[in-house]
């Protein structure tokens, strides 16, 4: 991601956490989020406070690092969480399943490089950089092509 379309500086975890959860609520089957950074970035924490918020019986969130794919089944949509990290070869993520889920679930997505020529169309691309002097800080940049995550961003950083 070289130029987000909206840039977003969280000063902790928590902050993060609160902004993801203020995303999540405005999220519907279909729609993906694609997770861009380094390790270490926030990624996954990202996503786990995600998923947390939109669940109505708390449960347990772990990384897909080894899985590579999670589900949840919230009271409105199915959440896939997935980490491509180890994936080779872009026909492994078919074999997962992830393309239908992209139609039908909220999808999040880490390392989303892995995905080539499959990555959604509509999708967010959210990206997440570190800061070498501020250990909990992080940037967190916005880019999409579909118009509607405009309209979905509005108003969604603390006050």
């Amino acid at each position: 991601m070289t130029e987000p379309r909206r840039s977003l500086q969280s000063l902790s975890p928590q902050q993060t956490a609160r902004l993801a959860a203020r995303l999540g609520a405005r999220l519907a089957p279909g729609d993906c989020l694609l997770l861009d950074g380094p390790i270490g970035a926030g990624k996954t924490h990202f996503a786990r406070a995600l998923i947390r918020s939109r669940m109505t019986v708390p449960e347990e969130v772990p990384s897909p690092t080894f899985t590579l794919v999670q589900t949840y089944h919230t009271s409105d949509a199915a959440i896939w969480h997935a980490d491509l990290y180890r994936l080779a070869a872009p026909d492994e993520i078919e074999e997962l399943g992830l393309t239908e889920a992209f139609e039908t679930a909220i999808c999040l997505v880490e390392w989303p490089d892995r995905l080539g020529t499959l990555a959604p169309d509509g999708a967010l691309t959210v990206g997440f950089a570190t800061d070498p002097h501020r250990e909990d800080m992080r940037r967190i940049g916005f880019e999409w092509t579909a118009g509607r995550w405009a309209d979905i961003l509005e108003g969604i950083a603390d006050d």
